[in-house]
């Protein structure tokens, strides 16, 4: 069963469900990674867009996001928005990240002034890569 299929729009699950949906310790790691280095708090939203209709998890901080999470079986998509604040830093970290984000990275084209990154986060270097993208976003909470 899906995740669109085990929780339509009717039914909204709690962040312990989608958890256990997606059955990955990763979850937990990035969502303790946001909420404690940015002092941020999970919104659980439903999303009707065509890329990845359902429920969602969003991260934002003083009205700018960080982060848009997806649930899926055994690992999740996590948005990540870089915009021109951000672009030059990101290109010259690409070649410190995974092969399969910089690849993500300079396959997407900008639209409206940022690359909207879709990453699957399936193991610690995706990970890792995600963090220090979302880092490229805020700053950390003092």
């Amino acid at each position: 069963m899906t995740w669109a299929q085990r929780y339509p729009k009717s039914v909204r699950p709690g962040l312990e469900e989608i958890g256990v949906f997606i059955q990955n310790p990763l979850w937990g790691k990035l969502r303790a990674h946001l909420e404690q280095t940015y002092g941020v708090l999970p919104v659980i939203e439903h999303s009707t867009c065509s890329g990845a209709p359902g429920w969602n998890v969003k991260y934002k901080k003083s009205g700018r996001s960080l982060c848009t999470l997806y649930p899926d079986e055994g690992a999740f998509m996590c948005l990540v928005s870089v915009g021109t604040k951000e672009a030059v830093e990101a290109e010259l970290m690409m070649h410190t990240c995974t092969d399969y984000v910089q690849e993500l990275f300079w396959r997407v084209k900008t639209y409206n002034g940022a690359r909207w990154l879709m990453i699957r986060v399936a193991d610690e270097t995706v990970l890792r890569d995600v963090e220090r993208l979302i880092a490229l976003r805020m700053t950390k909470k003092k």
